[in-house]
């Protein structure tokens, strides 16, 4: 069925069902309301929003009414009934003055009356700034901050640009949003998710690389986050740009660098393992030092077998959920499963991700199978598909 002009193409489920109360107030990135509650509203989020009279004079409510596809209240004779079933509060952009009024206690309007409630009932609420820099820094604002912060208040400071603290991209503010409301939700989990293509280096200026965009661990760190998990991102060599929002991101091109850093994560208690990243099989075995000179002929490069990250991790990780991604080429379908599940059995594995090579990105093939630990596999048609397992085995953690 073909979409109307007021309908969203959803991007995830991290906000199905909730009910958000979205305040506007009299900033100039006001504009970005529209942008701001399709947005929410791709995330499945069901809105009521509230405009102040000075953010009425930079945004129609008619506008607002059209993005958010919600009731707009402008004043005191709103249907405030939303107030008592809000899920979550966001305030976007929120002016220092809204910010002051919170903290005291200020009635001079419904949002102010919307933040009070929230106060109250411990709803989750977030405000997003937005002002000229010298009020930002001005040591008032800091205070102010600080004293809502201490009352429960997510606050989110958005880049300082052209001499103003500008908003963050409205996927940022989405995000952020979605992980404050879920990250109170039972079976939230401390995950690593290993990521993007390793190499090994042949002199100081040359090395060897194997294939991968990273659009798979970050997509999954993407969904986790939101989902209200703690991520942390192990990162190899990435051509797809990492989202902006995700908390921890350790940089680590090489094998050697990667697997140091996922052994020293293993100090902390790790709840689940996303080995996604795409670790080189074979490695230079004595890089040169320098610059190796060019025009000299054939070049011979021995290389070393690198050890493997799941089975060195496999005794430190043995009590966590652990998911790892086999990727095979010009193998049947009943050989490709077959293989997963050996992966499982010797490394240790909950499950494992299979895909061919022939298979990623052709129209009418499969995301890929989940294999788990009884052997049985489960076809993945699309990349939501493989979010939704992935959350699901690790919010079952290893219990089940």
């Amino acid at each position: 069925m073909a979409l109307r002009d007021t309908d969203v193409e959803p991007t995830g489920t991290s906000l199905a069902g909730c009910k958000v109360v979205l305040g506007v107030t009299g900033g100039i990135a006001a504009v970005e309301t529209v942008r701001l509650s399709r947005a929410l509203r791709r995330e499945g989020a069901h809105l009521t929003v509230i405009m102040t009279p000075s953010a009425q004079r930079i945004i129609t409510p008619l506008a607002v009414r059209w993005a958010s596809q919600a009731e707009v209240i402008t004043d005191w004779d709103g249907d405030l009934t939303a107030l008592n079933e809000a899920d979550a509060v966001l305030v976007a952009p929120a002016t220092r003055d809204v910010m002051a009024s919170h903290l005291h206690g200020l009635q001079h309007g419904p949002l102010m009356m919307a933040l009070s409630v929230a106060r109250t009932r411990q709803t989750p609420t977030m405000m997003v700034p937005s002002m000229h820099v010298d009020l930002a820094n001005d040591p008032v604002t800091d205070d102010i901050v600080a004293q809502i912060r201490d009352q429960g208040v997510e606050v989110l400071w958005g880049p300082n640009e052209e001499g103003k603290r500008k908003t963050p991209a409205v996927d940022h503010i989405v995000a952020a949003l979605a992980h404050l409301v879920n990250k109170g939700r039972p079976k939230r989990r401390n995950v690593v998710i290993t990521l993007g293509a390793t190499q090994s280096p042949v002199d100081d200026v040359r090395f060897i690389q194997n294939t991968s965009s990273g659009n798979t661990g970050w997509a999954l760190a993407d969904h986790l986050h939101k989902h209200g998990h703690d991520v942390t991102c192990v990162a190899g060599l990435t051509t797809a740009p990492a989202p902006s929002w995700l908390p921890l991101v350790l940089s680590c091109p090489t094998p050697e660098r990667m697997l140091k850093e996922c052994l020293a994560l293993t100090n902390d208690p790790i709840d689940a393992w996303v080995h996604a990243a795409a670790v080189l099989d074979y490695v230079v075995e004595n890089p040169a030092e320098g610059k190796l000179a060019s025009q000299q002929g054939t070049l011979n490069l021995p290389l070393a077998e690198s050890p493997k990250h799941i089975m060195e991790l496999k005794e430190a990780c043995s009590g966590a959920v652990r998911i790892g991604f086999k990727l095979e080429s010009g193998i049947k379908q009943t050989d490709l499963i077959h293989r997963a599940f050996a992966q499982i059995q010797k490394a240790g594995m909950t499950a494992v991700v299979a895909n061919r090579l022939e298979d990623l990105g052709v129209d009418g093939k499969p995301r890929g199978y989940l294999v788990d630990q009884q052997g049985a596999h489960f076809v993945l048609q699309t990349s939501n598909d493989l979010n939704d397992a992935v959350q699901t085995l690790v919010e079952r953690g290893t219990g089940a």
